[in-house]
């Protein structure tokens, strides 16, 4: 016998240790739980706008989102902003669906003291993030044109701290971004101009807005009728922002569409047109999803779009968004299967959300002789990482700061 031996725990201590560890699991994952929920409940109104947002909107719920900036985990007004660095390159990074600007900050299983791409940007790179939360359940055209007014804000509130201008957008927020960019390019002057078809549309999307605003009764009022596509006058002057914004970084966006979400409208209409109550029941459960999601089917970007009576068809009208002249754009998007896989399966599942195709955006930037202008497309593929772990992945990190 060595001299070790006695040294080694018996077998039965070993036993006994297993037994105790094994009793103290559903302690510790009860623990770990509400750890995690503590940390994540600031998604909870989030999570409940993206499935339900257009519903509370529409009847004047307290929890819909009012799009904002956002600063400390509150809501601030452009006016409070207090921006006073002149001309300092200015990164405004815009969610996903059922996100918050803190994505974009930290996460719960980050290693302790990390910082996520705001931060990061805003230290090594020297420039300035700001973060917008949105109610993701609305129409990505009503986001998209909330976006282009607070940017229009923000330049003319702040002409001389707002240098050159960078948006950065995640899944659902690159949407936004490019819907932004639809209607900051169209006349201001024409947002007043709603056509007698949607008048009463128009007024009772002012009201929801006019409600979201009993709160905040100090901040300025917003122009509420531009919910409705406006008209394009000759000569228009584009909004004021446009002439800052020199890059746009589109992360897992699906420029055309998600799989998942057609998948889902494939299945409500089948559901549907079996016929059956359970079918039927079915059906209707699953078209209780919100306006925004919706939306992500074709990636509608546009009022009329959605308005139009073949909104629901398999094939619905798609107005083209085209890219903003003299502005360079990112697509970067994740590959979540192995290159071992068929080739045809992993551009299909993409990231595992959004489909590779879908993420280059063929229709929007597939022909280059057809871009305007000054307009430059790169993209960037980022092996086995998921929708997701595009928000904290390592050389996504060191693209952004190359590039921005």
């Amino acid at each position: 016998m060595s001299e070790s031996e006695p040294n080694q725990p018996s077998r039965f201590r070993r036993v006994m240790g297993a037994v105790g560890r094994a009793a103290l699991l559903p302690v510790r994952g009860a623990g770990y739980l509400v750890r995690s929920g503590k940390a994540h409940q600031h998604f909870f109104l989030p999570v409940l706008n993206g499935a339900l947002g257009d519903q509370l909107a529409a009847r004047y719920d307290r929890r819909a989102i009012r799009m904002n900036f956002r600063r400390g985990g509150q809501d601030v007004a452009v006016a409070d902003l207090r921006l006073s660095e002149p001309q300092q390159k200015t990164v405004v990074f815009v969610h996903g669906l059922m996100g918050d600007e803190l994505i974009w900050q930290t996460g719960f299983q980050d290693a302790p003291g990390s910082r996520r791409y705001g931060p990061r940007l805003a230290e090594e790179a020297k420039l300035r993030a700001l973060y917008i939360r949105f109610n993701s359940g609305l129409h990505l055209s009503e986001n998209g044109r909330e976006l282009s007014r607070l940017l229009t804000e923000l330049v003319e509130t702040y002409p001389h701290a707002i240098g050159e201008l960078v948006l950065v957008g995640h899944s659902m927020g690159g949407l936004i971004i490019r819907s932004a960019g639809y209607y900051g390019a169209l006349s201001p002057g024409a947002e007043n101009q709603p056509t007698s078809a949607d008048e009463a549309l128009n007024d009772d999307l002012r009201k929801k807005n006019e409600a979201l605003q009993v709160a905040q009764e100090n901040e300025e009022a917003t122009d509420n009728a531009s919910i409705l596509r406006p008209q394009a006058s000759a000569g228009a002057e584009p909004a004021p922002w446009l002439a800052h914004l020199r890059s746009v970084f589109l992360l897992g966006t699906p420029n055309d569409g998600s799989w998942l979400e057609q998948n889902s409208h494939l299945t409500a209409r089948l559901l549907n047109r079996i016929n059956l109550f359970p079918t039927r029941f079915l059906s209707k459960a699953l078209n209780k999803r919100s306006n925004g999601i919706k939306d992500l089917r074709y990636s509608i970007l546009v009022d009329e779009d959605w308005q139009d009576a073949h909104a629901d068809d398999l094939t619905p009208p798609r107005t083209p968004v085209p890219p903003l002249p003299g502005v360079q754009y990112h697509i970067l998007m994740g590959a979540w299967l192995r290159a071992t896989r068929p080739s045809a399966l992993r551009e299909y599942f993409g990231d595992g959300l959004v489909g590779q195709g879908s993420a280059r955006g063929h229709t929007t930037f597939g022909d280059e002789a057809a871009l305007p202008a000054g307009v430059k497309v790169r993209t960037a593929v980022f092996s086995q990482q998921h929708h997701g772990g595009l928000l904290t992945h390592p050389e996504v990190f060191q693209y952004l700061k190359l590039w921005v």
